[in-house]
């Protein structure tokens, strides 16, 4: 589950916000549990105790399933993920450019993989050859098991300009048919031809829908990714604010008219489970692939 600083998210912050409840989740973190045996182990009562689960179950953190004359709650989620607003560094100008996640100029991809619009799929799905139907461009989220796309941008960079930092901005997730919450996946980043580094994707997520993903996609497929920030900078790379490579701007051809950018997920990587990228309209951050490129 990913969150974020909006008032849409508060339900859960708020569930998360006493004792008991954290103790219940991490109860049934060991196995699922009724209520008269969290009533039991907390040593409160049933009443009490279904306040509690209600509070969760409402956050979409549990699921509550009868067993006959028992209700038993079980963990919905494994993670929650929350992230903070992108910091503004005034210090630089920036140039910064939206990429539509169809506009990519290259590809070579394996099923399962295929494209999807505001109004439904675009093509036939895992059938690689619908990557090239003119359509594409309409694309708000695409997925592949094995390949790469690419894609390029203009470099704004003039010559009475100093690159100082380049940021690469997407929603990214694996890819599984229909979906799989634990699925790793390496996706390897790459630009103007120099690997960046690789990301260990944890799933493909439909444990709830995405909150800008069209309602034509049914529950049970990708509906969100995890927003992603590739920092690179002169002396390495971070990802998430936190260290990645020790790739520098240095290492990157930066002095060319059009930059590259590339996903990809490789034939010999230890996990390969595919990779889906999330655009405006779909996931939980209405946002193309974004490349801001910061200079003095």
């Amino acid at each position: 589950m990913q969150l974020d600083m909006t008032d849409a998210s508060l339900n859960v912050y708020e569930a998360l916000a006493s004792k008991v409840r954290l103790k219940i989740i991490r109860l049934i973190s060991n196995k699922p549990m009724s209520v008269n045996e969290l009533a039991t182990e907390l040593n409160l009562s049933s009443t009490i105790i279904t306040k509690h689960l209600n509070k969760l179950e409402e956050a979409n953190i549990i699921q509550i399933k009868r067993q006959g004359h028992k209700k038993i709650s079980a963990l919905k989620v494994d993670t929650i993920g929350v992230k903070f607003p992108r910091r503004i560094y005034s210090m630089f100008n920036v140039h910064k450019t939206g990429i539509p996640v169809g506009h990519y100029t290259d590809y070579s991809v394996k099923p399962s993989c295929g494209l999807a619009g505001n109004d439904g799929f675009i093509g036939n799905v895992d059938n690689p050859k619908y990557f090239m139907l003119p359509e594409r461009m309409n694309a708000g989220m695409i997925w592949f098991n094995d390949g790469y796309v690419e894609y390029q941008t203009p470099n704004f960079i003039n010559s009475d300009e100093h690159l100082e930092m380049l940021d690469l901005c997407m929603e990214l997730g694996s890819e599984f048919p229909f979906s799989n919450n634990i699925w790793p996946s390496d996706i390897t980043f790459s630009i103007n031809g120099k690997e960046i580094g690789t990301w260990r994707s944890p799933g493909d997520f439909s444990d709830i829908r995405g909150k800008y993903t069209p309602k034509w996609v049914p529950d049970n497929v990708n509906q969100y990714g995890i927003l992603k920030i590739l920092r690179i900078t002169d002396h390495g790379t971070y990802l998430d604010g936190q260290p990645f490579t020790d790739v520098c701007l240095d290492d990157v051809p930066v002095n060319q008219e059009a930059w590259t950018i590339r996903f990809e997920v490789k034939e010999d990587a230890a996990k390969s489970g595919g990779c889906t990228i999330y655009g405006e309209g779909f996931g939980n951050y209405d946002q193309n692939i974004e490349l801001s490129a910061f200079y003095s």
